[in-house]
């Protein structure tokens, strides 16, 4: 694996599961669900220290920090709703219902709604931003993954795993316009969108493959093998890098030059590996890990010089 570990960086709590990820890289924070303590980590990313935990998110999963909005949104899957964080005063400043065991979060801005992944319910939950309030319910037909937004089409796209299927909404009328079939897919739960070859990159969790699919053309381009129990993606675009995180402590490197996807490297990057967030600024990747010499840390990479 060509990166170098910068720094082990203590988190707070105890040694129990970590989640989702989200960076703001201007207000240089990283925002982390720690789900075993049911609170969102704020950490510095230039001191290297956390700065707060916003407690009372019930198992956290999904964490999203929303640029446009200046919020972060996380969602509360033991108690079935989401929770928006100020990050000026680092306090939850509304709760929101959502479907059953929502997790993964997508934001659409030009209809000010956000989607959430309801993974054990089936559908995406649909919430206006401006108010706060759920206005509508999308039934999926099976377990769902993660929810992405796609730029170019304006739509959004969750995975449907009990069906292998990638499904595709018109944030206009939240209603599904289409389906498009995954060959091979087993648990396809995590999924990064890149807007500038408009294609999707599908981690499937239940027999360690990455799908690409080609969005404009509606079709799966390649396959590969990945870390083991994928997870969470994360896409460096002015390295052309992405990464698959994996709860086997491995991870998976990418390049990506045009559609076309090369393998770099797989390896053991620490124990529970399976979140990355990154920072194409500096290019750093950030990697919460459940218990590292008997502590909760976060292993800071690089590439290598």
């Amino acid at each position: 694996m060509p990166l170098t570990t910068v720094a082990d960086a203590p988190l707070t709590g105890r040694t129990t599961r970590w989640d989702y990820a989200s960076l703001d890289p201007a207000a240089h924070r990283l925002y982390l669900a720690h789900l075993g303590d049911s609170v969102v980590t704020v950490f510095d990313t230039q001191t290297r220290k956390v700065v707060a935990d916003v407690s009372d998110v019930s198992h956290v999963h999904g964490v999203l920090f929303v640029p446009e909005l200046g919020r972060v949104y996380a969602s509360a899957t033991g108690t079935d709703e989401v929770v928006a964080i100020d990050p000026a005063t680092l306090k939850i400043t509304a709760r929101v219902p959502a479907g059953d065991y929502p997790d993964g979060m997508a934001y659409a801005p030009e209809v000010h709604k956000l989607y959430v992944s309801d993974e054990h319910g089936g559908t995406d939950t649909v919430i206006d931003v401006r108010t706060n309030t759920r206005v509508a319910t999308i039934p999926l037909g099976g377990e769902v993954g993660n929810t992405q937004y796609d730029p170019v089409s304006k739509h959004i796209f969750a995975n449907v795993q009990t069906r292998k299927q990638l499904v595709e909404i018109d944030p206009a009328t939240d209603k599904v316009i289409g389906h498009i079939d995954l060959p091979g897919a087993e648990g396809n739960h995590g999924l990064y969108i890149d807007p500038a070859t408009h294609l999707a990159f599908i981690a499937c969790e239940d027999n360690d493959k990455l799908i690409v699919v080609d969005l404009s053309n509606k079709r799966v381009l390649s396959t590969f093998d990945v870390a083991k129990d994928p997870d969470v993606l994360a896409f460096d675009r002015s390295l052309g890098w992405l990464y698959v995180a994996g709860e086997s402590g491995e991870v998976s490197l990418f390049h990506l030059q045009g559609q076309v996807l090369t393998p770099v490297a797989t390896a053991v990057l620490g124990p529970n590996a399976h979140v990355v967030a990154v920072d194409e600024t500096t290019h750093r990747a950030y990697f919460p890990l459940k218990s590292l010499a008997g502590k909760p840390q976060l292993r800071i990479t690089e590439p290598q010089r």
